[in-house]
């Protein structure tokens, strides 16, 4: 038998970064973990609704996010679940990403974790923040399209 893998499984992620900015690129990043917390991520114990990224003497980091205590983890467990921990892009990357987060009204938002090549991998976007009127305008588009769905669909039923 072959052995199950998690490739490409979505382990967390952060839905209201698409309803509070506008993502206008992305970018892949590695996580610097403890062997413990990778193992707590895979079980999908990460949360990164409030979690935001800076950039710090070149390097990034991502701070708020929750990931918890492995349960059979031993005395090498974090005891702060929601740590600084270290993101790891291209110098390249950050340089890009600084430049563009110094603008009014960007910011780096953490996306989602998933697990690529046995690695967890951060998806993070720079976005620009929506205002009230955005909100209210994207959710009136969401509720259309998902009107004219159903009127579709109700409209495949009937002509079976």
């Amino acid at each position: 038998m072959g052995k199950k893998t998690n490739e490409n499984k979505q382990l967390a992620q952060n839905k209201k970064a698409s309803h509070d900015y506008f993502i206008e690129d992305t970018y892949e990043a590695g996580m610097v973990l403890t062997g413990t917390e990778i193992k707590s991520v895979r079980a999908g114990k990460a949360n990164i609704s409030d979690a935001f990224a800076t950039i710090r003497n070149g390097e990034m980091y991502i701070h708020n996010m929750h990931i918890s205590p492995f349960d059979q983890g031993n005395r090498h467990n974090p005891t702060d679940p929601t740590r600084a921990r270290k993101l790891l892009l291209h110098k390249v990357q950050i340089h890009k990403l600084l430049g563009q987060s110094k603008q009014e009204g960007y910011a780096i938002v953490p996306l989602k974790i998933y697990v690529r090549n046995g690695y967890a991998k951060l998806l993070i976007g720079l976005g620009k923040g929506k205002k009230q009127y955005d909100k209210r305008e994207s959710a009136a588009k969401k509720d259309a399209q998902r009107d004219i769905q159903r009127a579709l669909r109700e409209k495949q039923k009937v002509a079976r």
